[in-house]
């Protein structure tokens, strides 16, 4: 009979989950030492809290991070400010037009060695723990593309030989928005790459005034080592223990289904939808806000506060919808108030899981 296969898989899921899970003491003690990484670096920068804490859980999900925003609104300052606040070897690659891809990537180059004149590969500045990709969208598409293997494998192919990344690695590019002179799209694929895209607004009146009374043009914010690598190492390993019920899963898929056409009202102003890599993007992401806030399970809340970063920049409005002035967050706010967070058809024994 099939049901009792379904009740056995589902026995065998929850025997996992519990061996893999966390308990509310190590969990608690991770969400402490998070607090002091998101404090350390809103002293770094002002009336940016949202963005802080999303920056966090997208770091701890593992996860490449593009931030878009007008220029000096302090993109640049929160990635140098991170990488001090985690001891990581960090690298900055300023792209401009005439940057090519083996600037990044690195370069074979002839030397005289042991074996007599040789090439010997020069690692370019992509090999580092976390690097800044700063104003990512200045370059030509064929430089941009030459991040793609390395946010994907964490590595880089040159004339045929591979050579992997440091571990952890992590991108975190900015760019102007599209509309500014001298920007090229970032190709689909390489979007697709990205666990979030963050907007960075203007600051406040009252924010302002902070950073005038408190910075200084060239002088930037002195920080200190919150985590060291094994502290974030072992952090991002709890992340993946924290327990996701079916009811979430479920979710997730449903959510992520609803962006394409036919699936929901909504998904009538796009073009194209998301792809399996978001449904794992919004599953991991969700796990570190849970752990972030000293949880042992993620929640549909958990779910709903990261779909937006997680899902905008991997759909694709129609042409119509764009001439009416909507955006891709415009179509996810609707989606999540469309997509019920439990079926109508769920079966009893899971509204109870």
């Amino acid at each position: 009979m099939p049901a009792p296969r379904i009740l056995l898989a589902r026995t065998r899921n929850v025997a996992f989950n519990a061996a893999m899970s966390l308990d509310e003491t190590e969990a608690s003690a991770h969400a402490a030492r998070i607090r002091e990484l998101v404090d350390t670096l809103n002293q770094a920068i002002y009336g940016q809290e949202a963005l802080v804490e999303l920056v966090v859980t997208g770091l701890l999900a593992r996860g490449h991070i593009l931030l878009e925003g007008l220029p000096g609104l302090g993109k640049t300052e929160l990635v140098k400010a991170l990488a001090k606040t985690l001891e990581l070897e960090n690298k900055r690659i300023q792209f401009t037009p005439d940057l090519l891809p083996g600037d990044i990537t690195g370069n074979p180059v002839l030397q005289e060695t042991e074996k007599g004149r040789e090439f010997v590969f020069q690692k370019g500045p992509l090999f580092a723990n976390l690097v800044l990709a700063d104003e990512i969208n200045r370059a030509s598409p064929k430089t941009q593309s030459a991040l793609l293997e390395a946010m994907q494998e964490q590595r880089v192919t040159v004339l045929g030989t591979t050579h992997p990344l440091p571990s952890p690695f992590f991108v975190l590019a900015t760019q102007n928005p599209i509309e500014l002179e001298g920007t090229y799209p970032l190709p689909e694929a390489q979007l697709d790459r990205f666990l979030f895209k963050l907007e960075v607004h203007r600051n406040s009146v009252a924010t302002l005034q902070k950073i005038v009374l408190n910075r200084e043009i060239g002088v930037e914010p002195e920080v200190g080592r919150v985590l060291d690598r094994d502290e974030l190492a072992a952090i991002t390993a709890a992340v993946r223990r924290v327990y996701l019920p079916d009811v979430v899963a479920n979710y997730i898929a449903r959510l992520v289904d609803a962006t394409h056409a036919g699936a929901s009202r909504a998904a009538a102003a796009l073009k194209y939808g998301a792809s399996p890599r978001a449904a794992l993007a919004l599953a991991s992401a969700a796990k570190a806000r849970a752990l972030m806030q000293g949880r042992i399970n993620t929640s549909f809340e958990d779910v709903a506060a990261v779909a937006k970063p997680v899902l905008i920049h991997r759909i694709i409005l129609q042409y119509e919808a764009r001439i009416e002035g909507r955006t891709t967050g415009d179509v996810v706010g609707e989606l999540l108030e469309e997509v019920p967070r439990q079926p109508l058809d769920l079966a009893p024994t899971l509204r109870e899981g």
